[in-house]
């Protein structure tokens, strides 16, 4: 079935072009070469979601187990940690939204780095747009999780007389 496609595929010149682009060993390599570090990249990304990750379901935990709590038998101190929670909740949500858009462009990247070993387009302009786009998502998703880690260390304060 592959034989026939390629042998039908071959009968129009773009698919013979695409097949004559595609089949160069050394550009492939090249490719693979360039995409590493973006690779790496997401790899980082990932494991720093990971982090984060960890970090929320712990906080959501919590929040439900004061929740579960009837209001009238809250204490002042879970009253004030369920505020803390609540934007510490908030900070780490922009923290996986932006990390998220931060892999999700990086692994455009990857893609159009492969495109354009294989098109005439010159779209390098696109693709350091991309990774620019990818390094200010990433800052500042690092950057909620660093105001995140802040609020957790302070811990949550009792009002002030």
């Amino acid at each position: 079935m592959l034989i026939d496609l390629l042998s039908a595929a071959a009968d129009t010149p773009f698919a013979l072009e695409i097949l004559e682009r595609t089949a160069s060993t050394p550009r492939v390599q090249q490719v693979v070469q360039l995409s590493l570090a973006p690779a790496f990249l997401l790899s980082g990304i990932g494991a720093v979601m990971n982090v984060i990750m960890s970090r929320m379901i712990w906080i959501a935990k919590r929040i439900e187990t004061i929740e579960d709590k009837m209001e009238e038998h809250r204490t002042p101190r879970q009253v004030r940690e369920f505020g803390w929670l609540m934007r510490r909740r908030r900070l780490m949500q922009g923290a996986i939204m932006f990390s998220t858009a931060a892999a999700v462009m990086i692994s455009a990247v990857i893609m159009l780095l492969f495109v354009s070993a294989y098109i005439t387009a010159q779209i390098g302009t696109l693709i350091a747009a991309l990774w620019v786009l990818t390094m200010a998502l990433l800052v500042t998703g690092l950057g909620f999780f660093l105001f995140e880690t802040r609020l957790a260390a302070i811990g949550a304060q009792p009002p002030k007389e």
